[in-house]
Order: C-alpha cells, then structure tokens, then sequence
C-alpha cells in the first residue's frame, strides 16, 4: 500500500520533462526491474537551480523521481549529493518494500546528473551508461530485483523469464510470456 505522499507524488508529479541545454543529465535504470530514470540540471552559482527528470516505470518510480526534484531542486551541490536513499523513502513517508529499490534509482540519477556536470566543467567528460538487459546487475544496497509486472521477487537474476509470471524481462507491457 502507498502513502498518501507517495499517491500525491504519483498523480502530481513536479518537475517533469526535460532541461534544454542542460548543464548535467543522469541517467540510471535496468529493463530487468523495470525502472529507467532521466535527470536533468541547471547549475547557477553552485546551486541547482532547476531540476527535471523523464521516468520510465511504476508509480513508485514517477514519485521517488518527483520528490527528489523537489528536495534537489535549490541546494548546493554539495547539499544535493547528500541526498540518499533513505531521506527519499522518509519524505515520502515510506515506500513498500518490493519498491524500495525506487529511492536508490532516484538519489542515483540525481547524483549522476551532478557528477557530469563536474565532469564537464572540469573537461573531463564522463560517458553516463545506462544498463541493458544483459548487464550484471545488483542495486547498491544490496535489495533484490522485483518483476516490474507481477511484482514477485526476482529469484534468478540470468534469467530472461519472470519464474512467477513468466514473461519475459526487459520487455514492454503486455510482451509474450513463455
């Protein structure tokens, strides 16, 4: 069950689109769990002066991506870096645990969007990469993968296939189950 924030956070979310010109983007996500986040940046004077993301996945995703932008969006860098996974999960008074996963996604792009503008200003470009469904995989906290259609835990991470629902990770809704 959701949080009156996290419902909130889900049907009105803030922030939402894209920065033209952006002075930082993060990407992160994986096809298998389902979840792919797209932050953007405006830096002016060491502070993030606007902050947008695009989300791809559930409306645990679209919340987490929508609070982050708000508790970002103002602070100095160095503010917004200590942004985690936790304080997310707080500010959105709790999230279930199959969804979990969400904040660390949410704090993650955040954090990579800052790190290529550094990157950038420093000239040192750093390639931001997102996941694909052959990718090793493991969330930074060590949390399991959730099947983004059934919501069971994913037992067997090699595996193209749900074990409970059996279709096919890393692909779209409604994609053929074996």
């Amino acid at each position: 069950m959701y949080s009156a924030k996290v419902m909130e956070h889900f049907m009105n979310p803030r922030n939402v689109g894209e920065i033209e010109n952006a002075d930082g983007i993060g990407e992160v996500g994986n096809p298998v769990c389902g979840d792919m986040m797209t932050f953007y940046i405006k830096v002016k004077d060491n502070r993030l002066e606007d902050v947008k993301f695009k989300t791809f996945g559930c409306g645990a995703a679209i919340a987490v991506s929508s609070m982050v932008s708000e508790m970002a969006k103002g602070k100095t860098l160095e503010e917004a870096m200590k942004i985690n996974a936790n304080m997310v999960a707080n500010e959105l008074e709790g999230l279930p645990k199959n969804k979990l996963h969400c904040s660390n996604l949410g704090d993650e792009a955040l954090h990579k969007a800052i790190e290529n503008y550094l990157s950038k200003k420093s000239g040192k470009p750093v390639a931001t990469r997102v996941e694909t469904a052959g990718d090793e995989h493991e969330h930074e906290t060590g949390e399991p993968c959730y099947c983004p259609y059934c919501e069971e835990e994913i037992m067997d991470a090699d595996s193209p296939f749900c074990q409970h629902c059996q279709v096919a990770l890393g692909s779209a809704p409604g994609a053929e189950s074996r």
